[in-house]
């Protein structure tokens, strides 16, 4: 059986990059978000340079601290689930992973047992 690239057409963005910050991939939905900034011409680049202050900081301390930040949004009426995370290789830190994937504004929330 041949892998699957199901991160191609996956609904949300998903950006990769290594310790430094320097992005390293990205998938189609992601280089659509980031159209204006350039789109897959960004990969080689700094994420740190996309980020405003205080997201800048924030971002530093990730990479520096191999932590993670879970969050939402809501931007242009779409809400977002934000999730950016280290990811390892081989069991070493190798960078972050960002996921941006919409929501619905209102939706359920179960507590299982």
């Amino acid at each position: 059986m041949q892998p699957v690239d199901w991160t191609k057409e996956f609904p949300g963005a998903m950006y990769v990059s290594d310790p430094q910050g320097i992005l390293i991939w990205m998938n189609d939905v992601a280089a659509r978000d980031v159209t204006k900034e350039g789109g897959q011409k960004l990969i080689g680049t700094n994420m740190l340079d996309c980020h405003p202050e205080p997201s800048r900081t924030m971002v530093k301390e990730m990479l520096a601290e191999h932590r993670a930040n879970i969050y939402t949004i809501e931007k242009n009426g779409v809400k977002k689930l934000i999730y950016q995370t280290p990811w390892y290789q081989d069991g070493q830190y190798a960078g972050l992973v960002e996921i941006d994937l919409p929501i619905p504004v209102e939706m359920p929330h179960f507590v299982r047992g």
